[in-house]
């Protein structure tokens, strides 16, 4: 396969980073991957685990060298890295990152840069799961999912053009949507789920009868609740950045949940069964939509 990238510059190498810079590796679309983070021993364990190939404790160093600089921190912590790499990146660098949040991250390049520098390309990768660090991560954790690009008019087409390649080269499934948009839907599909999941938890652990409440819980549940497990402080950023999205979200979801409460409450089988029956609908669409796609 074609190598995209000379070096490339991964900031933060977790699940998510980690995960890329295997699946680049392993595909051989880059020549060296240079992690960087501001924890040293995670850092020697990815050297040890051949996620990186080596790493550079400063960032600013790592960063000068970079053809390609991924972004793969929490969404609140952009904007102090690129403060700290602005002055050393190359002119012709191409800049991209994993966040969850988009209209966030185009912000933190206006307020460092005074406008998204044009070889920036903005992703979302549709991945990911309940563990954390480096140790989590795994080469084909992008194969078969989907990666939303949010270019904007000035961005470069042939930075545009490799960061895609770049995407599809490790097996992901590319596309491009408004920063708007794309904030909008997350809200919905991925930020919502996980709000409703650290609350559900967090209610039933408070009951004075929880140990055999999370001892007698089904399948049902620990599906349902696998993203509480999710690391705190990156679902924090995000609920933060995307925070207009998703109050709307989560007032459509209480109003539902409202209206399903008063339901049962006056036994109302025909409404609650209506409930069920759109919501079923909806999933078995959602899921055979799914199956059609891969």
């Amino acid at each position: 396969m074609k190598t995209l990238f000379d070096k490339v510059c991964v900031i933060g190498v977790g699940l998510m980073g980690g995960s890329l810079a295997r699946a680049m590796k392993k595909q051989g679309l880059v020549k060296t991957v240079i992690g960087t983070s501001r924890n040293s021993e995670n850092l020697q364990q990815a050297v040890k685990l051949n996620v990186i190939d080596r790493f550079e404790a400063d960032m600013t160093i790592a960063a000068a060298e970079a053809d390609l600089i991924v972004l793969a921190v929490p969404v609140g912590a952009v904007e102090n890295v690129l403060q700290l790499i602005k002055p050393v990146m190359k002119p012709n660098a191409v800049l991209t990152d994993l966040g969850s949040t988009k209209q966030n991250i185009a912000d933190a390049m206006r307020n460092v840069f005074g406008e998204v520098p044009d070889n920036a390309v903005l992703g979302h990768p549709i991945a990911g799961t309940e563990q954390s660090g480096v140790a989590a991560s795994f080469a084909e954790l992008y194969e078969g999912r989907r990666i939303i690009l949010t270019p904007l008019v000035n961005t470069n087409a042939d930075a545009l053009e490799k960061v895609t390649a770049l995407w599809q080269g490790v097996g992901a499934q590319v596309m491009n949507m408004e920063i708007s948009h794309h904030d909008e839907v997350l809200a919905a599909t991925s930020h919502l789920p996980h709000v409703i999941a650290y609350a559900m938890v967090s209610t039933l652990a408070k009951m004075n009868d929880k140990q055999d409440i999370f001892k007698y819980a089904a399948g049902g549940f620990k599906d349902f609740t696998r993203i509480a497990s999710s690391d705190p402080t990156m679902w924090l950023d995000i609920c933060l950045a995307n925070k207009d999205a998703l109050l709307d979200v989560v007032s459509l979801f209480k109003d539902d949940l409202d209206e399903l409460a008063n339901a049962i409450e006056v036994g109302d089988k025909k409404k609650i069964h209506s409930m069920f029956s759109f919501a079923k609908t909806a999933r078995d669409a959602i899921t055979s939509a799914d199956n059609v796609d891969k």
